[in-house]
């Protein structure tokens, strides 16, 4: 069964096929991991469709930063819960490369990260099977007011106490 899809906060019909790097390409949208992209990347980029790239917790999206705007979509995937990179990931795409497609959650993480995940720049989430819909939505509103400036732009604490 494949996982709900929440993008820009609603649950979402995934037009994206994840390709495995031996498999023939879809007509559509695709999916394909930094492998593929190396090795087929003047195939995929001619392509007239979306298309996206997934990264694992070990490859940072700077590998593939001349790529990037030519991309629709950086998967990033949690591997396990206490591996933190993709937080780091998904920032740097934000704030350093000025990523703006869309940046994808998938892989084993918790419903306590998911504020931050949205805060440094996630915005569709593959959720795992703990998590449900309803849960996301209270999770993304849980916390009013924050500390850390973060990619999304929020004010926090201490520049609302000088307001």
């Amino acid at each position: 069964m494949a996982a709900t899809l929440i993008k820009n906060g609603v649950v979402a019909e995934d037009p994206y096929t994840l390709v495995a790097d031996d498999a023939p390409l879809p007509q559509g949208a695709a999916i394909v991991s930094l492998t593929r992209l190396r090795a087929d990347r003047d195939v995929l980029i001619e392509r007239n469709t979306a298309l996206g790239v997934k990264l694992t917790s070990e490859q940072s999206p700077e590998l593939i930063g001349s790529d990037l705007e030519r991309l629709a979509l950086v998967a990033l995937e949690f591997p396990k819960f206490r591996d933190g990179r993709p937080f780091s990931w998904a920032r740097i795409l934000r704030m350093r490369l000025r990523f703006a497609g869309e940046v994808r959650a998938c892989g084993d993480y918790l419903y306590d990260q998911i504020a931050h995940m949205k805060r440094v720049g996630f915005d569709a989430f593959e959720l795992p099977a703990s998590v449900t819909p309803e849960l996301y939505a209270r999770a993304v509103s849980e916390i009013a007011n924050v500390y850390q400036p973060s990619a999304d732009g929020r004010k926090t604490i201490r520049h609302l106490r000088r307001e």
